[in-house]
């Protein structure tokens, strides 16, 4: 399956920056309550994602290669909007950026009635010592996708159900 792509620089930076510090890597990222502190001064990202109207589900993962992956769908992109101007997004952002803007403004090209899906990954090969997370990250990026026609799904999706995606078939799985 193809997928579409943006990638807005300012909020890969702000989001997956922050995401992966060790204070989220233990436990949190099935929690859904809302945004707290974390210890060492970190945002409990996943939490406030969630707790973002319109954000229709949040994942984390980590790849074969390292990668530390967090997966957050949106409703469209009025939802990933309400995401990125959120105090927690825009403290990230001028934390980590330094307030940088994207030129053309937020999601520039995104259409309005879409799902986003959007994935920030991040490579860290040694947790930072000193808590600077810039300086220990080697890779980091996110990158925006929508959904295309299509798809199979048996026993369940990747993605939130309340995802719609056009054409896609769903199959029953058959339980022993």
């Amino acid at each position: 399956m193809t997928l579409t792509f943006r990638h807005p620089l300012v909020a890969g930076i702000a989001l997956a920056a922050t995401m992966w510090s060790p204070a989220l890597l233990i436990g949190h990222a099935q929690q859904a309550a809302p945004a707290q502190k974390q210890t060492g001064g970190f945002p409990d990202l996943v939490a406030g994602l969630k707790a973002t109207p319109g954000c229709l589900g949040v994942e984390t993962a980590r790849t074969t290669s390292g990668k530390m992956v967090i997966f957050a769908w949106f409703e469209n992109k009025k939802a990933v909007l309400n995401w990125y101007q959120s105090d927690m997004h825009q403290g990230l952002v001028n934390q980590y950026a330094g307030g940088y803007r994207r030129p053309g403004g937020p999601l520039a090209g995104v259409p309005d009635d879409a799902p986003v899906l959007a994935i920030a990954s991040l490579t860290m090969p040694t947790p930072p010592t000193d808590g600077d997370l810039r300086a220990a990250t080697t890779q980091i990026a996110i990158e925006l996708y929508a959904p295309l026609p299509g798809g199979i799904a048996s026993g369940g999706r990747f993605a939130p159900s309340s995802v719609k995606v056009p054409g896609l078939i769903e199959v029953p799985s058959a339980r022993p």
